[in-house]
């Protein structure tokens, strides 16, 4: 009894050894696969880069630390490719898939440059990103549905490029987003009223695109501060709810075709209102008697409208104010 109690001791101690043993290789082997796997990820980047004017890939080699190479920031911790930025360096090229095997990635920045083609599927993997800009580039197709992978998102900027279509509502999901910058792309339909569940949004520019419609539910976002979305083709009344945000500092729906009046009383819900921005629209009715609320305000845009009637006197009681754009109206009085 004693002889087959000491053979499984030490069968039991023999077991332990050899997966104490395995464990510790497949750790080894783990990180050295995951710094391998960064460094391919860049380099098959920099493989499709056709134009580096700059030299500014000239270190990405073997022979160099990845942590070192232009651009790249590792983690403190994971010694991981934490941030690439290749942001104002005018490369040219298209996105890989491996770019999307980065996965301790929390900010790609690619702005500023003439990158092209579509967006890879796999970049869906990305699952820490925080930050993302492909502002100002040549990208096209629909804004992918894969965005909505992101659940750590706090920032999407994809200003300046030739994304069409709608919003894919799942993007909407992305509870952590703070802003979100679709300007000069040619997405079209009505903004979705998904966008209410955003709540932690702040700002929202989607100037120069094709959207004809915003949803009242964007009144449920009671952080929002800025909202832009001036050149577009909205239309009709602008939900009263909207003039209801007391968070906001700015509203920008310049050159729309919105029409309706505007509540003798919106300065006393926009407390904190600096730009109002409604010029080139079809409103109608008097303006606003009671614009002297409006205490913070530096810019009043109204013109090429419909407005009648006189200029309120007590406009004249904003006394920070630094422009006031009125002309081309149906306005009377000295």
């Amino acid at each position: 009894m004693e002889r087959s109690c000491f053979l499984l001791s030490i069968t039991f101690l023999l077991v332990l050894q050899l997966q104490l043993q395995y464990s510790s290789i497949g750790t080894v082997g783990v990180a050295q696969t995951n710094i391998t796997t960064d460094q391919s990820a860049l380099l098959a980047l920099k493989a499709h880069v056709t134009s580096d004017p700059h030299n500014i890939l000239v270190n990405w080699s073997r022979t160099t630390s990845v942590c070192n190479w232009a651009g790249v920031v590792c983690g403190a911790r994971h010694l991981r490719v934490a941030s690439l930025n290749l942001s104002y360096m005018d490369l040219t090229g298209t996105i890989p898939p491996y770019l999307g095997n980065l996965s301790f990635l929390v900010e790609l920045d690619l702005g500023n440059n003439s990158f092209h083609d579509t967006l890879p599927h796999e970049l869906s993997y990305l699952r820490r990103l925080k930050f993302i800009s492909f502002k100002f580039n040549n990208f096209m197709g629909y804004i992918p549905s894969w965005f909505g992978s992101f659940s750590k998102l706090q920032s999407i900027n994809l200003c300046g490029n030739q994304f069409s279509g709608s919003l894919p509502t799942i993007i909407f999901n992305l509870s952590a987003l703070q802003d979100i910058d679709l300007r000069a792309n040619e997405l079209s339909g009505a903004i979705p009223k998904e966008i209410g569940n955003l709540t932690m949004l702040k700002e929202i520019y989607l100037d120069s695109n094709n959207f004809n419609e915003i949803p009242k539910e964007i009144g449920f976002l009671h952080q929002l501060e800025t909202l832009y979305v001036q050149f577009n083709v909205l239309k009709g009344p602008v939900p009263v709810i909207v003039f209801n945000m007391s968070s906001l500092t700015t509203l920008a729906l310049y050159e729309n075709n919105l029409s309706g009046g505007l509540p003798d009383n919106i300065c006393q819900h926009l407390p904190s209102l600096q730009g109002l921005h409604l010029g080139r629209n079809q409103f109608d009715g008097p303006l606003p008697s009671k614009l002297w609320q409006c205490r913070e305000l530096l810019e009043l845009g109204l013109e090429e409208n419909n407005f009648s009637g006189s200029v309120p006197k007590n406009i004249g009681n904003l006394t920070i104010m630094e422009e006031i754009y009125l002309s081309n109206n149906n306005l009377t009085g000295n």
